[in-house]
């Protein structure tokens, strides 16, 4: 990363390096204690909301690639892809906005359909 990236954008890359690596309590320490996550799964109030959506998730994985981490100094955004034991080439792509140094806003974007899918494959 270049010393001309914003404040937002490098801590958008700390965050998703965290989570993707199994360091949740790392990247949870990045949130605003009244953080909201947006998601197809619904919408997550707070740090420990939004454990709850981040830590079953990024303790599954099996690996994951950050892809690019595009930001300034108030938003930024990540896309990567992950392996899941259900699912490879799981794709993502999360928005933020950082205030005060802490992620405030989550906005995740995320296909559910082949997660549908692969959950259907293996249920009898």
């Amino acid at each position: 990363m270049t010393a001309t990236n914003g404040l937002a954008q490098q801590i958008a890359e700390d965050f998703v390096r965290a989570w993707t690596s199994k360091d949740i309590d790392k990247a949870l320490s990045l949130l605003a204690d009244d953080v909201v996550c947006e998601a197809p799964t619904g919408t997550f109030e707070g740090v420990e909301g939004y454990r709850g959506f981040l830590e079953p998730f990024a303790t599954s994985l099996i690996g994951a690639t950050v892809i690019d981490v595009l930001g300034d100094d108030t938003n930024a955004a990540t896309v990567y892809t992950t392996d899941t034991p259900l699912l490879k080439d799981f794709r993502g792509i999360d928005y933020f906005t950082v205030e005060n140094g802490r992620i405030t806003r989550v906005i995740s974007v995320f296909d559910m359909l082949p997660m549908h899918r692969a959950r259907s494959a293996v249920q009898p």
